[in-house]
């Protein structure tokens, strides 16, 4: 029987859900994650909010920036709302307007549990049809559908290790094109806002390494 594997933000410590988890055999692996809570696939990723969360980050105007990285990094993004059983401080149709632009403006899907508990067994759910039934492993760069030769260009660079969609529209928007970043030296790379000289020199040998065949593993 194939294990079914979750990446955790480092984060994310809620110890009744990471316990469900652990009992029913998933292999958790933790690390700061750039967006989400959870990676369950290469191309799914959930961020858990209890309702408290959920109402205080459409205040502090969190919800929609958090929305928009989260779609932009997974073609499948979702967000799990948790009844912490706190009382409502916010109205029913601010609620279910932002629910429905979650939707609509950046298709993410909402699902809703009633306890950290249930809120385990729906990641491990979703995680072992992603695994299981559609072969897709989780990894920490999400894979995200491009339709346009702008989200392709993204899609290239965000796919390096280090390299997430925010860096990689960096990258684009100093060298304007992939050839440019290609032909950069590693000092060049460096005047990119969050590329080290690590990063940096790791992006450089990605893109001028001579391919090997040995190297690729089967």
């Amino acid at each position: 029987m194939q294990q079914i594997r979750i990446i955790v933000d480092n984060r994310e410590r809620n110890p009744e859900l990471l316990g469900f988890l652990n009992r029913n055999g998933v292999d958790l692996s933790f690390a700061q994650l750039p967006v989400g809570d959870y990676i369950l696939s290469d191309r799914m990723c959930a961020e858990r909010k209890t309702e408290r969360d959920f109402e205080n980050s459409i205040t502090d105007s969190r919800l929609f920036e958090q929305a928009k990285r989260l779609s932009e990094s997974f073609e499948k993004a979702i967000i799990i709302i948790e009844n912490d059983g706190s009382e409502r401080s916010m109205g029913r149709n601010i609620i279910l307007g932002a629910i429905l632009k979650l939707h609509s403006e950046f298709g993410i899907q909402i699902l809703f549990s009633s306890s950290g508990e249930e809120t385990a067994y729906i990641l491990n759910r979703l995680a072992d049809r992603e695994q299981v039934k559609d072969n897709r492993e989780p990894r920490l760069t999400g894979h995200k559908k491009a339709s346009s030769t702008y989200q392709w260009q993204l899609f290239i660079l965000g796919s390096m290790p280090g390299i997430g969609p925010t860096i990689a529209k960096s990258l684009m928007n100093h060298f304007k094109t992939l050839k440019n970043v290609a032909m950069a030296t590693t000092d060049e790379l460096m005047e990119v806002e969050k590329i080290g000289r690590k990063k940096a020199e790791k992006v450089y040998e990605i893109l001028n390494s001579e391919f090997m065949l040995d190297d690729v593993s089967a």
